[in-house]
């Protein structure tokens, strides 16, 4: 893919603030009950239990016909989201607020709104944020909102896509943590239970000759999840009620990936993950209310 944005191009997308699109779901268990198996957990759900923060990405999922997907496995764009030129797309990040928690068996609808387009130029080359506002409503109303932040690059090259502008590590010791090593057979599952085309996670060819990663890519939002559900272990029960996460470097498929939490007090955490460097790929922080302690 040689096709890149520029500036001009980019500053005629306002014309897609503001767009919306509506979908309705079950809360089905099946999905639910596939990715605690992906996770290697014991857990089996029922209807009516509480879905896990993170998990409501296993619905709302696209059904683009394979006639209507890109190059790289995404659906062309220029539908809902803003026809951005730059080639290499990215989840950058996520702030999402829970008013109640959804649960299995629920009938919900979502209303995605494009929220904010913003051009920047970085050290990497030219980027594109886009934001989009989800709600996701059951029969009582707006139960969480979650602001998705994706991120549109310059293609790089070979080699230079995953070493990002420099290495931060953590400035504290982290008070609960685990290892893990996410292989290609954990992306490919998370991959089909999420039906997300992206051939950085699969494709290994695609991903060296095309994007310029090192190896295949774990997907953000999985990286997201192992780190919300490290603190679903460490504080089992508990309501939540916000998680923000910031990807700050890409972790590659077969790499170690530590996740680790701290507690700030009885309801606030922060959490990230390091690679095998010990830089940091992902800072997060939640909020959550344990009625246990109260």
């Amino acid at each position: 893919m040689n096709t890149t944005g520029t500036l001009t191009e980019t500053s005629n997308l306002s014309q897609w603030l503001g767009r919306q699109e509506s979908h309705r779901d079950r809360l089905a268990v099946f999905p639910a009950n596939a990715l605690a198996a992906t996770l290697n957990q014991d857990s089996v759900f029922a209807q009516g239990d509480v879905l896990p923060a993170l998990w409501h990405w296993l619905y709302f999922l696209p059904h683009t016909k394979q006639s209507e997907l890109g190059p790289d496995g995404h659906a062309h764009r220029g539908g809902f989201l803003p026809p951005v030129s730059l080639p290499r797309r990215m989840w950058a990040g996520g702030d999402l607020h829970w008013h109640r928690p959804l649960r299995l068996g629920q009938d919900v609808k979502r209303i995605s709104t494009i929220h904010g387009i913003e051009q920047k130029q970085g050290k990497s080359g030219e980027l594109v944020f886009v934001k989009v506002l989800h709600e996701i409503s059951d029969d009582e109303g707006v139960a969480m909102q979650e602001i998705h932040n994706i991120v549109y690059r310059s293609q790089a090259s070979t080699g230079g896509a995953s070493q990002g502008s420099g290495l931060v590590q953590a400035e504290y010791p982290a008070q609960f943590s685990r290892r893990l090593v996410p292989d290609s057979v954990l992306l490919f599952r998370y991959s089909a239970l999420t039906f997300n085309g992206h051939r950085i996670h699969y494709d290994h060819r695609y991903t060296i000759e095309e994007e310029g990663y090192e190896g295949l890519i774990v997907h953000g939002p999985l990286v997201a999840t192992l780190l919300a559900e490290l603190l679903r272990e460490h504080k089992p029960g508990a309501t939540w009620l916000s998680f923000t996460f910031k990807a700050l470097l890409p972790m590659i498929e077969g790499q170690p990936l530590r996740l680790c939490g701290r507690a700030l007090d009885e309801s606030r955490y922060e959490l990230w993950a390091e690679n095998d460097r010990g830089a940091m790929t992902m800072t997060a922080s939640a909020v959550i209310q344990d009625l246990s302690s109260l």
